[in-house]
């Protein structure tokens, strides 16, 4: 189908959620082209976020999701995990379209949230409520009738997009994969805290490797035999290095974790018998650190997301650069660091906006949909459960 098809239609997209995500999925949106994109509407908890948001990208602000609904065909959702099932199903409830930043949802304990430590609550039950969550979830988005893009930037980087094209394009058999994201802490205010974001390092950072290597034994699995390919057991574990007695604190290193782990590792054994293996961190200074490396039987591949080796600035005085972004993360802007020019293309930002837009006006299926979103929250949570059996092999139950 011709894209100037699209040209005449709008989609009007609101917000839920105003913060790092929010802001880049502004920027996105309106970069988009093929379909008209207008901001019709941002709303989150706060009314002096929301109203400050509103003013300073011009969108209309409404009091609640509820109440901005009936003015979107889209919603955006960039809220706390532990708001996404409500929105997702409120705006498929109305026949909308949705966006959802990852992690796609989790389990945030139940009762008073200043009493609940998830790193002490037995991962069975965990596992089985947030299974119990994504089927909900799945039943509205169905009834809905609406296109869901799960918003896994890892997907829609340029290094996976071209092992998209390599493995549609020569039937290759992925054998092994490393991935990663690592990196010191979170945007987040409440990133540490079980009860809002659903776990820790596993979670809130290696959801992006995971995500990004059980799509491409997906793809690899569609082009050769119309089926993809998914994950069926996970053996992992998981440290709090920075609450550690003799952890020695220099004051550089971000150490407010309440009850999550700060480093993490997942083994995971697709259908087939090859493997994937995920680490993820906070402990890394430096910058955020972002790969996935393709182990084929006809290739080798590197995807390196960040740093992406487009550029090296040297600064010999830090005030100098108080105003000048270089890359996520990084703590310090003095002598040589690797900077991001772009990192909207580069990490997948602007593509997966562009994706999720598209498949709305056409009705298509997003590169990264509701499967992909389940597969990786499902293969997390029993990663949980294994790390609570001291790394035991873990089967993974799939929606």
């Amino acid at each position: 189908m011709g894209m100037g098809l699209f040209m005449h239609q709008k989609i009007r997209v609101g917000i839920v959620g105003t913060g790092f995500a929010g802001e880049f999925h502004v920027n996105a949106l309106r970069r988009v082209y093929g379909v008209e994109v207008e901001l019709a509407g941002v709303t989150s908890l706060r009314r002096e976020s929301r109203e400050a948001f509103g003013r300073r990208h011009g969108i209309p602000v409404f009091d609640s999701v509820s109440d901005m609904l009936p003015e979107i065909d889209l919603l955006d959702v960039c809220s706390p995990p532990y708001a996404h099932e409500e929105h997702i199903v409120a705006a498929a409830a109305a026949g909308l379209h949705v966006i959802c930043e990852k992690p796609l949802t989790g389990y945030f304990g139940a009762g008073d949230p200043a009493a609940y430590y998830g790193d002490r609550d037995p991962k069975s039950p965990m596992r089985r409520a947030v299974l119990d969550t994504m089927r909900r979830i799945r039943d509205a988005v169905r009834q809905g009738g609406g296109s869901f893009g799960y918003a896994e930037n890892f997907v829609y980087a340029p290094g996976v997009v071209k092992e998209r094209e390599i493995l549609s394009k020569t039937g290759a058999q992925i054998l092994r994969m490393t991935g990663e994201e690592s990196h010191n802490g979170s945007a987040s205010p409440v990133y540490g805290i079980w009860s809002c974001a659903g776990g820790g390092s596993l979670i809130g950072k290696g959801c992006h490797p995971l995500g990004g290597m059980l799509y491409l034994k997906r793809v690899e699995g569609l082009a050769r035999d119309g089926r993809p390919i998914r994950p069926v057991s996970v053996s992992a574990r998981t440290h709090q290095l920075t609450r550690l007695p003799n952890y020695r604190d220099r004051g550089l290193i971000r150490t407010d974790y309440r009850d999550v782990e700060d480093y993490g590792f997942m083994h995971v054994t697709f259908e087939d018998g090859t493997v994937a293996d995920v680490l993820t961190s906070e402990v890394v200074l430096g910058g955020i650190y972002d790969y996935i490396e393709v182990f084929a039987n006809n290739h080798r591949s590197r995807a390196h997301l960040s740093p992406g080796g487009l550029m090296d600035v040297y600064n010999p005085r830090g005030e100098e650069f108080r105003d000048i972004y270089l890359m996520e993360k990084v703590s310090t802007q003095e002598g040589w660091s690797p900077a991001a020019p772009d990192e909207s293309f580069t990490m997948g930002y602007q593509a997966e906006i562009q994706d999720f837009v598209m498949s709305a006006a056409s009705g298509g299926e997003p590169q990264s949909g509701l499967e992909l979103a389940f597969d990786t929250t499902s293969t997390i949570y029993s990663a949980y459960l294994s790390d609570e059996n001291r790394g035991a092999e873990t089967e993974i139950e799939l929606v």
